[in-house]
């Protein structure tokens, strides 16, 4: 023997099975006649390439040449030289296993099969992501046959094995190549791959064992959800062929914009106009809670008073403390954040400006003097743009 299978492959000597697949895999795709058109010896070479790999993987042939032996001598099956291709017959599945790493399929498949996971898509509004809610929830998927109860087939039909490929499966065919007679296989036309047939199917669901239909579920919303979290329900999902197993349905939440309230993490934050004269002054402002949506809230829940002192600047933020959204994680609620905004006002009358006029001269405002607010702050306007975008 003058053939080193290792170097054929371009593998070291303790090279693992995984690692003598791999390097097989790498090299025949480069030299398979049919990729290397243009190489005169590719033929040759893909031969002397899988010889190797027969050999070496072969645990009981590798020993035999590790120990300086003919591995495809006496006993061994395969090669017969060069000249006479595959004296045994070449089984092309195992190639397909080595070359692209997937084995071909063996024996007939199950008729049940588990379902496919489903998704449905669920919009709320903001008091239902933040106080929870129990909604009605449209599904719309494969469910079990309710006239044949999943088997396929009309009443009293039983499965018979199919005649092609005598409940196999699938079929082989044996086609001559200049590498020798290779072999080889699909699923059976007939039964699909089976290995048996519905004489009569159901004639609901054509022998699938499932239909479509629509069902309605009460979904659990917790409370303190937000856009783009799935609830998870374990066997609502999809039926699978001939009544198996139902995978998973997955609802996932999409929060609605509120007309007045916006979230911001575990916080809800609000705007409320004040009048001027009231900032200077300070007042007590009901201020309504997101609770006044929520049917289910109290009504000493529905609006909260909020002291504003006097003097107050617009842009002002008041946090009220657990009244805002509950944490999903972990007990206790965020907060509500009122942003105050001080109008001035624009319609006047004599007398109003008369009074204004009088408090100008009293504060010594009637040419006031422009200051800059400070580098770096993000003062009335800033607050006011980062709120409303």
């Amino acid at each position: 023997m003058n053939k080193d299978y290792y170097e054929i492959l371009g593998v070291e000597r303790d090279a693992s099975p995984e690692a003598i697949k791999k390097a097989y895999r790498r090299r025949a795709m480069k030299v398979h006649p049919d990729v290397a058109q243009d190489d005169a010896e590719a033929a040759e070479k893909f031969k002397e390439l899988s010889e190797a790999y027969e050999v070496l993987s072969d645990p009981n042939k590798r020993a035999v040449f590790d120990r300086g032996g003919d591995p495809m001598g006496q006993g061994g099956a395969g090669f017969s030289g060069f000249g006479g291709g595959f004296a045994g017959g070449f089984d092309f599945s195992n190639l397909v296993d080595a070359m692209f790493g997937a084995a071909s399929s063996r024996g007939p498949r199950s008729r049940v099969r588990q379902g496919q996971d489903a998704l449905v898509r669920v919009n709320l509004l903001l008091h239902e992501a933040v106080f929870g809610v129990t909604k009605p929830v449209k599904v719309q998927t494969a469910v079990v046959c309710p006239k044949c109860t999943g088997r396929g087939g009309e009443e009293g039909s039983q499965p018979v094995t199919c005649s092609t490929c005598d409940g196999n499966g699938e079929i082989s065919q044996i086609q001559r190549s200049f590498l020798g007679d290779i072999r080889t296989s699909q699923a059976c036309p007939t039964c699909r791959g089976y290995g048996t047939i519905i004489p009569r199917p159901c004639g609901e669901c054509s022998g699938e064992g499932r239909v479509r239909s629509t069902r309605t579920l009460q979904v659990k919303i917790p409370a303190g959800v937000s856009t783009g979290i799935r609830i998870h329900l374990e066997g609502q999902g999809e039926v699978g062929p001939g009544g198996g197993p139902a995978g998973d349905l997955y609802v996932e939440l999409a929060v609605a914009e509120h007309e007045h309230f916006r979230r911001e993490g575990d916080n809800l934050e609000v705007v409320v106009k004040l009048p001027m004269t009231a900032a200077a002054l300070g007042t007590t402002v009901d201020v309504a809670t997101l609770e006044a949506d929520w049917e289910g809230s109290a009504p000493d829940e529905r609006s909260v008073a909020v002291e504003v002192p006097s003097g107050t600047q617009s842009g002002t933020r008041i946090a009220l403390k657990g009244r805002g959204v509950p944490r999903l994680r972990g007990g206790g609620r965020g907060d509500l954040g009122v942003t105050l905004l001080v109008q001035t006002p624009t319609k006047l009358d004599d007398h109003q400006r008369e009074l204004i006029r009088q408090l100008a001269e009293a504060r010594d405002e009637m040419r006031p003097e422009a200051i800059a607010a400070a580098k770096g702050g993000k003062g009335m306007f800033g607050k006011l743009s980062e709120w409303f975008s």
